[in-house]
């Protein structure tokens, strides 16, 4: 198998194509990067800006360059022997017209040979949640007509530029008579005829009769767990892993799988064992993988979570808390919170699949003859839902794994004072596969949506709520991360490298995707905020006050309120480019509106996305618009000034956490641009093209990583030197980061709380690693020292930076080390 030593993530489209990928070939060799990692590059929608909107899964897209583009590509990744990653998404395709599988489905409803493709409940016709108001207000307002299809000449229910076609059934033998019709009554008897019906698209959340991709209803699931489904759909992906273009596979969201081991089985005896394959899959605390599953590792949130341990100081979180409570008037009950978000997502934006569970719970609950109401079972569900911990347990035809019961027992063991009993051990024995023979087919088709809808729940609870809701420490709210507070622990992170390596060695480490909710080098920087929690309040009520004539008073109430102005100068300090002027500030208006309409509406506090409130909206974006407006001058100047010290302590955590991934177990991912500073909100500021011409250059320019020069910090080029030479490290001794030991080296001292140390060692080699952490207040190393176990010590080590070769004994004085910059030490 190929294990990449260092892999590089770049969007396509946006201007990305294969060509210009592959003019970045050179770049990429230079910077040291074993394998490309491709966004999906399959046919999808022609809007689409990320590829996930699979619309032919056996057709490269044509506007990236096709497959002649694609080729090119190939062979000049093969040329200069950087592999190729692919992500690929099995889960969903676009439901949409574009779509031929999906069309064909619309057109001949269940008898489409592609109707079972889809994960379609069959029961009832097909609903197309697209129209903007309720079909018979639609109608009556002239927006549906009877047209000639533009590809077929076949009668199609047209709507603006959209046309449905009509099952051949309702036109055949009258095709004339029909694209006459203009009345609405005939138009309605017409629609009535279809094995579809349009409603709109607010109706999705109850009406929806397909699973969609969370709550994305232009994303249908298709049932890759059906063997003709998953041939039909990875044909060309099998083709190109077996001709030896691509060496690797990223599954895209493979929770969403009625059967994630299953298809990842079935993937693997098609790839055969040489190809990599990684999985997206978020690990809750203390979860792991399934270790019958058949891939190298996950894509690495929960490396990001871990390094959160590292970098955050637990000593004073409690005080950015206590901040945040004092200026918002307000107790930040978070576990609360999370109910409430959890609770909305079943009640309201999961509505359709919540039903379809209970009808599914109902009917079993008959055919065992319990004598059970709809109302007590709606109840129990309800509640093991909201209290489900993590993504998913990974239950089949035969039943639930060890690992899932366990799980369960749990779950209704939170459960159980607010639930009938027996409800809850009916519910139990459906999840384990524990009911009659006569039950076996529906509750294995309630265990397998179940577990379908409970990672979805999650995410939009946690990830898509509760993080746009809790603004103490937005570094915090990241994919992956724990949503309730905890303790900060550098002997947490130590455990959670150690526990890499034995689990997933050769899974992706990543700081920046494009889904992270902020860049690493933002992250990086809003951390610090826990190093100086009473100094940024302070500044918060300083700059409150500067602009509080832009608050604008509401009917339900302030706009902004103060926890949405705590948020709009925390995210505004992480966005901040390092060396931004403030009469400059407006150049960010374009990247920062967006997000903060984006941050309102996943909140679904005062706003939504179904139901916008205008006035709320206005009153926090205009308020947004003036912070960076070039008549904001005093508080723009206070703003950077203020903001220097967190800057430069960020850089120093950009730096140090950027040595721990290229150096900690795992395989470390660079997501375009950001071996660099990435310093970009939430998408689609995140998939932004980076300035690849500058990268170059810069590297081009790079010699060895000077630590002292302070432009250098500031453009990010000092953090692409470190990355360049470490990453020539992994491809030159390749075994010892892939298989060495990682050790925790013990630090005493006066700063022992402000050094991470540890060691990376196989039979031959020894990598030593010494980091700056809490650097706000900028204090020396003094009298602090790192002691070596007798393995390490004794022994001649060579500076990664400055190749000096010195010998070392029991231990490592640190007061002559800068306590700004990583020490990397290789055994000679």
């Amino acid at each position: 198998m190929s294990i990449p030593t260092a892999t590089y993530r770049i969007q396509f489209r946006n201007g990305m194509t294969f060509d210009r990928a592959a003019a970045l070939v050179p770049y990429l060799q230079r910077l040291g990067i074993s394998h490309l990692y491709a966004s999906p590059i399959f046919s999808a929608t022609a809007e689409s800006t990320h590829g996930y909107d699979v619309i032919d899964a056996n057709e490269i897209e044509p506007a990236i360059g096709g497959r002649d583009g694609f080729n090119r590509l190939v062979e000049a990744l093969q040329d200069a022997e950087i592999g190729l990653i692919l992500d690929i998404v099995p889960n969903h395709m676009a439901a949409s017209l574009e779509n031929a599988w999906w069309r064909d489905v619309i057109e001949y409803g269940e008898s489409s040979r592609y109707a079972n493709h889809f994960d379609i409940d069959w029961t009832r016709r097909l609903t197309l949640p697209f129209l903007g108001d309720s079909f018979e207000n639609v109608l009556e307002n002239g927006e549906l007509s009877i047209k000639a299809h533009p590809q077929t000449g076949h009668p199609a229910l047209a709507y603006y530029d959209s046309f449905y076609p009509l099952t051949p059934a309702s036109w055949q033998d009258r095709a004339d008579e029909v694209l006459a019709m203009t009345e609405a009554k005939a138009i309605a008897e017409l629609h009535e005829q279809q094995p579809w019906r349009l409603i709109s698209w607010r109706d999705a959340r109850s009406e929806l009769s397909y699973r969609r991709f969370f709550e994305i209803t232009g994303l249908v699931g298709v049932r890759v767990e059906d063997e003709a489904v998953f041939d039909d759909s990875h044909r060309l992906i099998l083709e190109l892993v077996r001709s030896g273009a691509v060496s690797g596979l990223r599954v895209d969201h493979v929770d969403g799988l009625a059967d994630p081991q299953g298809y990842l089985r079935q993937l693997r005896q098609a790839t055969g064992p040489d190809c990599y394959i990684t999985v997206e899959k978020i690990l809750a605390e203390g979860e792991k993988i399934p270790d019958d599953w058949p891939i190298s590792g996950t894509t690495g949130y929960e490396f990001i979570a871990a390094l959160s341990h590292a970098l955050v100081d637990d000593s004073q979180i409690d005080t950015l808390h206590l901040a945040y409570e004092a200026t918002t008037g307000q107790r930040n009950d978070v576990e609360g919170g999370l109910r409430v978000a959890r609770e909305l997502m079943v009640d309201r934006n999961f509505a359709g699949e919540f039903a379809r569970l209970l009808k599914l719970a109902t009917q079993i609950a008959g055919s065992e003859h319990r004598n059970l109401g709809e109302a007590e079972l709606h109840v129990a569900l309800r509640e093991i839902l909201i209290a489900f911990p993590v993504y998913r347990t990974y239950g089949q035809q035969d039943g639930m794994p060890l690992e899932g019961e366990e799980l369960l027992q749990q779950v209704l063991e939170t459960v159980k004072n607010s639930a009938s009993p027996t409800v809850l051990s009916l519910l139990q024995a459906m999840l384990l596969g524990a009911v009659s023979e006569e039950s076996e087919k529906d509750a294995h088709e309630f265990r397998m949506r179940f577990q379908q809808l409970t990672g979805p729940l999650m995410a939009k609870s946690v990830e898509d709520t509760l993080f746009f809701r809790n603004h103490v420490a937005l570094a915090i709210n990241e994919v992956g991360a724990e949503p309730l507070p905890h303790a900060f622990s550098l002997a947490h992170f130590h455990s959670e490298m150690q526990t890499r390596l034995q689990q997933q060695p050769d899974g992706i480490s990543s700081t920046s995707t494009h889904d992270t909710k902020r860049g690493e080098d933002a992250r990086a920087r809003l951390y610090t905020l826990s190093e100086a929690p009473a100094l940024w309040a302070e500044h918060v009520a300083r700059w409150r006050q500067i602009n509080q004539a832009q608050v604008v008073e509401l009917d339900d109430g302030a706009a902004p309120e103060p926890a949405v102005e705590w948020m709009l100068y925390q995210a505004l300090a992480g966005v901040w480019p390092t060396t931004l002027q403030p009469q400059d500030a407006s150049q960010l208006e374009e990247r920062f509106i967006p997000f903060v309409e984006k941050a309102l509406r996943e909140a679904k506090l005062r706003t939504d996305w179904a139901e916008s409130n205008e006035a709320y909206e206005k009153a926090v974006l205009d308020y947004a618009r003036h912070l960076l407006s070039p008549a904001n001058q005093l508080f723009l100047s206070d703003f950077s000034h203020a903001l220097q010290p967190f800057i430069q302590a960020g850089l120093i955590n950009s730096l140090t956490q950027t040595v721990i991934k290229l150096t900690a177990p795992g395989v470390p991912d660079i997501y375009q641009g950001s071996e660099a500073l990435d310093f970009s909100l939430v998408d689609p500021d995140n998939r932004r093209t980076p300035d690849f011409a500058l990268l170059e250059q810069q590297l081009e320019e790079s010699s060895s990583p000077d630590f002292n020069d302070a432009q250098n910090w500031l453009s990010g080029k000092l953090k692409q030197q470190v990355i360049a030479r470490l990453l020539h490290l992994r491809r030159d001794y390749p075994q010892l980061f892939r298989v060495g030991d990682y050790q925790p080296l013990d630090v005493c001292g006066e700063h022992q709380e402000k050094v991470i140390a540890f060691a990376r060692q196989d039979s031959n080699h020894a990598l030593l690693v010494i980091l700056p952490r809490l650097s706000f207040d900028n204090a020396q190393w003094t009298q602090t020292e790192v002691v070596l176990p007798e393995s390490l010590a004794h022994r001649h080590y060579r500076n990664l930076w400055s190749g000096e070769t010195v010998t070392i004994g029991d231990y490592i004085a640190l007061d002559e080390a800068p306590s700004s910059a990583p020490l990397v030490l290789l055994s000679s």
